[in-house]
């Protein structure tokens, strides 16, 4: 997976001499459900995308920094490495493998904000979206809501556009998923790619 994050990130960066990439960059910072887990990278939310900013003709380049099992710690610690490049636009997404694994929503909100500052600090200028998550219920009603909790406040207290929940429609649909009950199927990454552009083309435009 590590060889296949770096691919993934280094690829663009290449060009001809004379053919340098103007456009800006958008990258989505996640753990296995940006990553495209268990279907084709063409196929994963993030290279929908790509397509979708083709079709409208906006000067932007998707980077999918996703890696499975990634949790908030995870990414606070590999942030920076992102950040090596100029990030125009970041669409944060994790903070579901926190809940999974039982962690305090304040522990997974303390990191999120973490990183929100660093990309604030290496430009200050960035476009922010910050993908939400929940818990299924059979975790408790007060860690669900905890959780849940955790997103709006960071969307407020920084400003940030917030997509409430990134698996809205997807989320508990057997059809839509893999056999995990976790992963949405291509079927699935294209209706998320179709709601995540709701709320991402606002940003892209001038």
């Amino acid at each position: 997976m590590l060889r296949r994050l770096l691919l993934l990130f280094f690829l663009p960066l290449l060009a001809l001499p004379g053919a340098a990439d103007e456009r800006r960059t958008v990258v989505f910072f996640g753990d296995s459900l940006t990553a495209g887990y268990g279907v084709d990278l063409d196929e994963a939310f993030p290279a929908l995308i790509q397509k979708r900013i083709d079709a409208a003709g906006l000067p932007w380049r998707v980077v999918n920094a996703g890696l499975s099992g990634e949790t908030t710690a995870g990414g606070r610690r590999r942030i920076d490495w992102v950040l090596k490049q100029r990030v125009d636009c970041l669409v944060l997404e994790l903070g579901g493998n926190d809940g999974l694994r039982g962690l305090a929503p304040k522990l997974t909100q303390a990191n999120l904000q973490a990183i929100i500052d660093r990309v604030r600090a290496a430009n200050p200028r960035v476009r922010l979206l910050l993908a939400g998550m929940m818990m299924p219920p059979n975790f408790g009603e007060e860690q669900t809501r905890e959780f849940a909790a955790i997103y709006p406040a960071l969307a407020e207290k920084n400003h940030l556009a917030l997509i409430p929940f990134l698996l809205e429609g997807v989320g508990g649909r057997t059809e839509l998923n893999k056999s995990d009950g976790i992963h949405p199927t291509a079927q699935g990454h294209a209706i998320v790619a179709g709601h995540v552009w709701k709320y991402l083309e606002p940003l892209l435009k001038p």
